[in-house]
């Protein structure tokens, strides 16, 4: 309906326009985790620069070549990344070179100590592949932890394997002294290392999952309450959410508060042969002039009766003055709105107006409905009277009416009549009974 305006979406679907921040979410991480890799590595060729090296190294260490080509790539895939998002290709591509090429630099020590390659695995440098992994948990996105975490184990394998090729399998020990005074492979402490890696992987896969999906539930359901909140008041969205305990039907309270009724006269002949689309427009067009008065005034607009509405004062929160605001924003919705006549008026003579109406008095303010659905609403006299006397300003040929009483209560609260009304004595209103003192508003 409407053109497919309330097309509805599966539940749990997230809304596009929450995909759009993710997308928009996962290029800022993948600029964050580029600038926190330029860091520590920068960090580490300066630590690498400065501190003293070791007495024992036979030949010159490759550390600062390898942590330059680091850089040169991690400075390409920031360049990168804030030209297009990156394809996921690229990205597995960078992060096996990562995991390579610390492995490479691990690699390169037993020939920088000339020792037997399993010496290179003994290295404390392999420590970093943990910093590679909790990295990818910046993209908040559990796949490339985990790969992260896979690659590392994957390649470490690799590492072993060929150590215990190049050095022999007289290089494995079952004797975890001789592996650490010496240049023995103990296969269980390259198993520990390989599990550790997958387990932090995992574990730091499922935490960021979990949070990603709370994110995800926490921002549909942002989104849906703010759409939602868009069809209601903000006076009745407070009275839901600072309310202390789950609201049920009948619940309500008696507050003084003051009503405007509203009308267009003509409107049923002006919609009649009139496109829907073009109707609807008129009416937007209407709100559009009506509501941020009525809102400038204290009030909100309870409902939208076809081509009328209805306005409250002092109803979904107390107020000391909503007689006085409900009159002060009448007079003006009728002085704002000549111009939209006017402009809505056809060559056959029909032209729109809006008829009006204003009371006050004690009303209940209440939630009405069932367990499935409940909408706020006002009750009371003063809501029927008002009502009534929309209708009659068509026999008394008046825009804008409301009664003695209601305006004595207004300046009572403050009210001063922009000009001199005229009052109307013992009227008959059709519904209301007794005779009523009426004032003319316009």
């Amino acid at each position: 309906m409407l053109n497919g305006l309330f097309v509805p979406r599966p539940a749990g679907a997230v809304p596009p326009r929450i995909l759009a921040d993710i997308v928009r979410f996962d290029a800022a991480s993948e600029r964050l985790t580029g600038w926190v890799q330029f860091a520590i590595a920068t960090f580490i060729l300066g630590l690498y620069l400065i501190a003293p090296k070791p007495v024992d190294s036979m030949s010159r260490s490759l550390v600062p070549f390898g942590l330059g080509i680091y850089l040169g790539l991690t400075l390409l895939r920031l360049y990168l990344s804030y030209r297009a998002a990156l394809p996921k290709l690229f990205l597995f591509a960078s992060l096996v070179a990562d995991v390579a090429l610390l492995y490479a630099l691990i690699w390169s020590f037993h020939l920088q100590y000339e020792q037997p390659q399993a010496f290179s695995l003994k290295a404390p440098t392999v420590l970093y592949v943990f910093v590679f992994i909790a990295l990818r948990a910046l993209r908040f996105d559990p796949v490339w932890v985990l790969l992260t975490g896979l690659v590392a184990a994957l390649g470490w394998v690799l590492f072993v394997i060929h150590a215990i090729a190049v050095d022999g399998t007289g290089a494995i020990t079952r004797s975890f002294v001789d592996y650490i005074d010496g240049t023995r492979i103990l296969i269980g402490a390259e198993v520990d290392k390989i599990v550790a890696m997958v387990a932090v992987s995992a574990i730091l896969a499922i935490a960021v999952a979990r949070a990603q999906k709370l994110v995800l539930r926490t921002a549909r359901e942002q989104v849906e309450r703010a759409e939602i909140r868009r069809f209601l008041p903000a006076p009745v969205e407070a009275a839901i959410t600072g309310s202390p305990d789950a609201i049920v039907a009948g619940e309500g309270v008696e507050r003084n508060a003051a009503i405007i009724v509203l009308d267009i006269r003509g409107f049923s002949a002006f919609a009649a042969g009139r496109d829907p689309k073009a109707v609807v427009e008129t009416l937007v067009s209407l709100h559009a002039i009506v509501v941020p008065i009525v809102e400038k005034h204290g009030g909100m607009i309870d409902k939208y009766l076809g081509d009328g509405m209805l306005a409250t004062f002092g109803a979904a929160h107390e107020s000391e003055t909503p007689a006085a605001d409900a009159l002060a924003a009448l007079c003006e919705i009728v002085e704002a709105t000549k111009g939209w006549s006017e402009d809505n008026a056809d060559g056959s003579g029909l032209r729109l107006a809006l008829n009006g109406a204003a009371t006050a008095g004690r009303v209940i303010f209440a939630a009405l409905g069932d367990a499935a659905r409940l909408e706020y609403t006002v009750i009371g006299e003063a809501v029927n009277l008002a009502a009534k006397l929309e209708k009659h300003n068509k026999t008394e040929g008046t825009t804008a009416l409301t009664t003695a009483r209601t305006l004595e209560a207004a300046i009572i609260e403050g009210y001063r009549p922009p000009r001199l009304l005229r009052h109307l004595t013992d009227r008959r209103v059709a519904g209301a009974g007794e005779p009523l003192g009426l004032v003319v508003v316009a």
